[in-house]
């Protein structure tokens, strides 16, 4: 049923059970969460001894911050049945994201003895290539389902802080480390590490690379890459920031106004705020969450337009391949909220750069990127960045936790079509490789690699 039909069987009978977790997974699903919890407290109202209901307002509470409130329904979840994994797993997601480990490995144990594992539902034709997938509970993974496709690859997924020590693995034939988020999962990136010793198998982006990419880390060093520029940025204690002389202990770092300060661990612009003055300071954090917050150096990059741009580039396998460019007045810039629909001469010039990335860049940017992809060393990973009008490079973010994803039918997004898809392409001759098995495949699976559209290196 359609989200509108399943509207319509809800509105006909609010207490019909299916129709309400139909309808509540449809808009979870649409990232509409607001509306999702909306029907699952219904559906908890109205079936109060269903164990699912609570379970997944469970998880929309945790997700939201909601923590106390998350517990209280799993909490009820296991009282109706104490063997229920979903609210297991929220309990130990929460403890995670508040740093309880013990108790996080209490909570997976409970609900997941020999770890949390998902196997998709392989629809190939013949042998398979096996990906052990492996994921962090709290997040800052690289999505890759428009990757791992389950018509070229079996795929089993693995949360990594749900493994204990002597889990038994799955089979397969390459581990893929989703963990991209230096800063949000350290610990799981441990996890990883002792997953991929036990494995033996070979691993796409090593933990020991992806530690390496935090915010802070990369600032610091990728600075010093000829034709670099990095932000100047510090890591500060969130109380410190809010107290009344948090502004003058950023500036005492020789941080100037406007200052960006954000939550670290957070991707799409989330928590991530421009201060104008230090009178300003205190308004802008009070919401920011998080021990720890980042002063970021605001690096005026707009062009000679007035525009602001951010190019992406994926580093995949050592060679280089352009995705998006976004063009924005605004200086949060983000593919999604950029506008790019609205305006032909943007995407102009956007797929200038896709069909020639030297051209649009210059060879110095090229060669830039190149050393700062050598220096990341992630199998798969992206650079999100800027030109500044002397030709530097002007780093935003650099690291795996970076989308590919096809754009929707709307065929204003036609010319951008060839350069995802080759991308798409190499990533999954990357995995390919890195396990020594090529998967079958058909033109339609792998999308259609097109010579407009030449990789760098």
């Amino acid at each position: 049923m359609s989200v509108d039909e399943l509207f319509a069987a809800v509105r006909a009978d609010p207490t019909h059970y299916g129709a309400l977790m139909q309808l509540g997974t449809a808009l979870a699903e649409r990232d509409n969460a607001p509306a999702a919890r909306t029907v699952f407290e219904q559906a908890v109202r109205a079936h109060p001894g269903a164990v699912a209901p609570r379970a997944c307002l469970g998880t929309l509470l945790a997700d939201a911050g909601e923590h106390a409130a998350a517990l209280l329904q799993f909490d009820a979840a296991l009282a109706l049945d104490a063997s229920c994994r979903e609210a297991h797993r929220g309990i130990a997601v929460i403890a995670e994201r508040e740093g309880r480990s013990h108790d996080a490995q209490r909570a997976w144990r409970r609900g997941f003895p020999n770890g949390s594992i998902e196997r998709s539902q392989y629809r190939g034709d013949g042998t398979p290539l096996r990906v052990l997938y492996v994921t962090s509970a709290l997040g800052g993974n690289i999505p890759m389902h428009h990757v791992l496709d389950e018509r070229l690859v079996d795929v089993v997924t693995l949360i990594a802080e749900s493994a204990p020590d002597d889990i038994t693995l799955p089979p397969h034939d390459v581990l893929f480390n989703a963990v991209g988020d230096a800063d949000r999962c350290a610990r799981a990136l441990a996890h990883v590490a002792r997953i991929a010793e036990r494995s033996r198998a070979p691993v796409v982006n090593a933990p020991a690379a992806v530690l390496r990419t935090g915010r802070v880390a990369n600032a610091e060093r990728l600075r010093a890459l000829p034709g670099v520029r990095t932000p100047r940025m510090a890591a500060f204690g969130a109380d410190a920031v809010r107290a009344p002389d948090g502004a003058h202990r950023i500036a005492a770092h020789g941080f100037t106004w406007p200052l960006l300060v954000r939550s670290p661990g957070f991707q799409t612009g989330e928590h991530f705020e421009r201060v104008e003055g230090p009178e300003a300071l205190a308004g802008c954090v009070a919401s920011l969450p998080g021990s720890t917050l980042l002063a970021v150096e605001f690096v005026d990059g707009r062009g000679a337009d007035g525009a602001y741009r951010k190019y992406r580039v994926m580093a995949i396998g050592g060679r280089l391949y352009p995705v998006h460019l976004a063009i924005a007045d605004g200086w949060k810039v983000h593919y999604f909220r950029a506008g790019m629909h609205d305006r032909a001469d943007r995407r102009d010039e956007e797929a200038a750069f896709l069909r020639d990335m030297r051209a649009a860049l210059s060879e110095r940017a090229v060669t830039a990127l190149e050393q700062i992809a050598a220096d990341l060393a992630l199998d798969y990973g992206g650079i999100d960045f800027t030109l500044l009008p002397g030709g530097d490079v002007l780093v935003f973010e650099a690291n795996a936790t970076m989308v590919l994803a096809p754009p929707d039918a709307d065929p204003r997004w036609d010319y951008r079509r060839a350069a995802i898809a080759t991308a798409i392409d190499a990533a999954r001759e990357l995995v390919a490789l890195r396990a020594a098995v090529i998967p079958r495949s058909t033109p339609a699976a792998r999308g259609a690699p097109s010579s407009e559209t030449p990789p760098s290196s």
